[in-house]
């Protein structure tokens, strides 16, 4: 049965990105946001508490000019003071703490985040790495998550202070006036559609500079890696033309987004000041003509509108109007945060690498004829196999693939191989020959399950490799690849890498093995050289040679080895190859390589032709058929 081939590229759900990033916020840190809330809680009332002292100030100056004199109001006036230095202080309290604890949390955030991001790209296949240039990846790590800095740490918090300031300002005025809080209404209403409208223009291009921003560093990490490609070829103007052409989609986008960003502030400004002269206006008149207040303070109910009430009013007006501003503000960097946590939450919400696998690999030792699991290294392995009537049977690690029938295909329109057949025994060395895009590197990526067949099976050992677990299955195979990557750390390091435990003598045996051991002692520190740059400082030779014994230190049944001495000079692979046939000693080896001179002592070469085998034998056998082989070989030494 086949398997459809976008199983692993579902499209991700990005639906409601805001709710979804704030209840990851609150199950992280449930306690301290709510401190946090409480603190801007208390910081809104702070703010606007000078609304209603203002009008009560206005009311006993209004008495004392009637004639109650100073001392009528003293009292009042000392009391009103002490408790509005009282509100202040805890709002300054409440702000500093509030700040300090935000700042914890949206550090921490951001960790947790880059660490689930991380987390995700081990899980993901490499189907996802092929499609996707690693610019754009690398701008998930810094683009999208600076949006989401900017959004924890300052816009929601004081997106909250003033919605909650709005909402008590709201209910200051309605206490004062209803006829004023209706003309102030009515500009809010203007706002909210000039919100939506700017707001929704400012969304969408926001979303294109974040990935116009991603499409323009792919490009500039491309270039980066290129840059000796450009300059070999003089390819510097063009390349400049092809950067300029991205750089100006992102100017384009940036420049939209952040035009309809900026014009929002100085529209509400100007509605928020229209309204003042409105509110001021309406006032007035209504104190002239005596009307009859309408208010929620019992105090004002009733009572002709005066200067207590027009006066005070005022100023929450432009408080308010002023507030509203700032959450027009706070979603412009809201609606920028989107666009960066809506491309996370892409990249989280990727399928996984899918892995049905149930077999495992374990650590065995034979008693009384039967293999046994241990847990300590006995140098024996063993595939764990359960069964679904509950028995578990151990079968031991020896090497032998065998192929049978395989179709695949990297995108449904196209199949890359057709009816591949074959078998490699435990100790057998299996060639792959062929032009370039024949299939011999994918038949190597499907052994190690990078990808996964269409139709046909892999076993190993006797067992369906869609049965064992991946992580199990690579352990048991060595890769050597042409092109070679080596970490940042010491050579040392890089040897080890194929086997975290192995002791540093080990890594010194299996470099030895590699005929590594003689350029390395000759570097500046031995083994203890720190590499970077994918080892820069080497020659491309000298790199390979290290990855070489990356894959002995494994000691591995399995080796696969893709052009593993393509920049070995031919001395060196003279050198090379008595370590290899060390290497390669009672394994399992598959070896595909463009130069046949490497292939010679192999058990069996399988000529692979438009994804097809084409002749298979040993070389003698296919030099006396006179095939495609025959003419290869005697026509050059070099696969063109």
């Amino acid at each position: 049965m086949k398997k459809p081939q976008n199983q692993n590229m579902k499209r991700p759900n990005t639906k409601g990105t805001l709710p979804r990033l704030l209840k990851m916020l609150f199950k992280e840190y449930p306690v301290q946001l709510i401190v946090v809330a409480l603190c801007i809680a208390v910081m809104s009332y702070a703010s606007t508490i000078a609304s209603i002292y203002l009008s009560d100030f206005i009311t006993l100056i209004e008495h004392a000019l009637e004639g109650g004199g100073w001392e009528s109001i003293k009292s009042a006036v000392y009391s009103n003071i002490i408790e509005m230095v009282i509100i202040y202080a805890l709002g300054i309290i409440s702000a500093f703490t509030y700040t300090r604890i935000m700042a914890i949390v949206t550090q921490d955030f951001l960790n947790k985040t880059r660490q689930r991001m991380f987390a995700k790209m081990q899980e993901l296949p490499l189907r996802y790495f092929d499609t996707h240039p690693h610019g754009d990846i690398m701008s998930y790590y810094t683009n999208d998550i600076d949006t989401l800095r900017e959004l924890v740490s300052r816009s929601i918090p004081q997106l909250m202070n003033s919605t909650l300031i709005i909402v008590m300002l709201a209910v200051n005025m309605l206490r004062i006036s209803l006829w004023m809080t209706l003309m102030v209404l009515v500009g809010v209403v203007a706002m909210i559609f000039v919100v939506k409208y700017i707001g929704g223009n400012s969304a969408k291009y926001f979303l294109k500079q974040q990935k116009s921003i991603a499409k323009s560093e792919g490009f500039i990490e491309e270039m980066m890696n290129g840059q000796r490609v450009v300059k070999a070829f003089c390819h510097e103007k063009q390349s400049g033309l092809d950067f300029d052409k991205v750089n100006e989609q992102l100017c384009d986008d940036a420049t939209k987004a952040n035009r309809f960003a900026n014009i929002l502030m100085p529209i509400m400004g100007n509605i928020g000041n229209i309204m003042y002269v409105l509110v001021a206006f309406v006032g007035g008149i209504l104190i002239m003509l005596g009307v009859s207040n309408v208010a929620l303070s019992p105090e004002y109910m009733g009572v002709p509108i005066a200067i207590a009430n027009v006066v005070p009013f005022l100023g929450i007006t432009r408080q308010f109007t002023n507030n509203v501003s700032q959450v027009s503000q706070q979603a412009n960097s809201i609606v920028m945060a989107m666009a960066g946590a809506k491309r996370i939450f892409e990249l989280l919400d990727e399928t996984p690498e899918v892995d049905e696998g149930y077999v495992k690999l374990v650590n065995a030792r034979e008693e009384n004829g039967e293999i046994v699991e241990c847990k300590e290294r006995t140098g024996m392995w063993a595939w764990k196999h359960p069964h679904g009537d509950g028995t578990t049977t151990y079968t031991r690690l020896m090497g032998d693939v065998r192929i049978e029938h395989m179709d695949f295909g990297y995108v449904p329109e196209k199949t890359v191989l057709n009816d591949i057949t074959l078998y490699a025994e435990p100790g057998q060395k299996v060639a792959f020959v062929g032009a370039t895009g024949a299939g011999k590197t994918t038949i190597t990526n499907l052994i190690n399950r990078f990808y996964d067949i269409d139709d046909g099976k892999i076993r190993y050992d006797g067992i369906n490799i869609n049965k064992i677990k991946k992580a199990d299955l690579r352990r048991s195979l060595g890769v050597v690849l042409q092109d070679t990557n080596l970490f940042t750390g010491t050579v040392m390091d890089n040897i080890r890498y194929g086997k975290l435990d192995a002791t540093d003598e080990e890594c010194i045996a299996a470099a030895k093995l590699a005929h590594a051991d003689g350029f390395i002692t000759r570097l500046p520190d031995g083994y203890n050289t720190m590499l970077t740059a994918n080892g820069a400082n080497l020659s491309q030779g000298q790199r390979q040679l290290i990855s070489i014994a990356r894959a002995a230190v494994a000691d591995p049944p399995v080796m696969i080895l893709d052009e593993a001495t393509s920049s070995i000079d031919t001395r060196t692979e003279a050198l090379v190859s008595k370590g290899m046939d060390a290497l390669m000693k009672g394994r399992t080896v598959f070896v595909i390589a463009h130069r046949l001179s490497t292939v010679r002592n192999s058990d069996v070469i399988m000529v692979l032709e438009h994804g097809r085998i084409i002749e298979r034998g040993s070389h003698d056998k296919l030099i006396e058929e006179k095939g495609k082989y025959y003419q290869l070989y005697t026509g050059a030494f070099e696969l063109e």
